[in-house]
């Protein structure tokens, strides 16, 4: 079945060029576009979106706020996708925080939209190279030195502990497997069972968790 796609954005040629790009695949369909948070929301009730890709900056009703509403009130919600610029950091790790899946640079090429939303649909998770590790390290940078999310990791396996270490440094399960010398289905059995265990979405909250925790501490220049 087609990936059923919620375009949220203020600027309508940039909503536009979303659709063309999108709607060029067979397997995605754009179902409902807002020009704010509030009208995404709402939309997202009735369209029942799997992908949500969401603009940080819109009128009325900012991006972070939008994604926060839609995780916490729709008892289906879809995975948010944030398609942003690269001066936006300080709102990038408020979206991280509020559950976003993934995040896109607004410059990228047109097939890392698509294979984004496809990533995101999946429960993969995806954060763009280019900002992986400057949001990753701001947001690690701001949670307290102790470890204040310690007891959600209780149930992990010392193996699982290590996979959510590789995880967090931004290996893909083929990398993983490699560096533990499994097999590509065994990482991946071993990341199913994480994101179970610590009830996270996607692989993007089960970073936030290693981070918040004191798994896995930012690199200091």
């Amino acid at each position: 079945m087609a990936i059923r796609v919620l375009l949220a954005d203020d600027q309508d040629l940039v909503r536009a060029g979303f659709r063309m790009i999108l709607e060029a695949e067979p397997d995605v369909k754009v179902v409902a576009e807002a020009a704010d948070g509030d009208e995404a929301i709402a939309l997202a009730g009735r369209a029942r979106p799997d992908v949500a890709v969401m603009d940080i900056r819109m009128p009325r009703l900012d991006g972070v706020t939008a994604t926060r509403r839609l995780l916490a009130d729709l008892e289906s919600p879809p995975h948010v996708l944030i398609v942003t610029t690269f001066d936006d950091d300080e709102h990038l790790y408020d979206a991280l925080r509020a559950g976003a899946s993934g995040f896109l640079l607004k410059n990228s090429p047109p097939e890392q939209l698509v294979e984004a939303v496809r990533a995101v649909a999946a429960g993969e998770g995806l954060l763009s190279a280019a900002v992986t590790r400057r949001v990753l390290d701001e947001f690690a940078r701001r949670v307290p030195g102790d470890a204040v999310r310690a007891d959600a990791l209780a149930e992990l396996t010392e193996r699982e502990l290590e996979v959510l270490r590789l995880v967090a440094a931004g290996l893909s399960n083929r990398e993983i497997a490699e560096r533990l010398v499994i097999t590509p289905g065994t990482a991946k059995t071993h990341v199913s069972s994480i994101l179970m265990k610590l009830s996270a979405r996607d692989r993007v909250q089960a970073v936030v968790i290693a981070y918040e925790s004191g798994l896995v501490r930012p690199a200091r220049p």
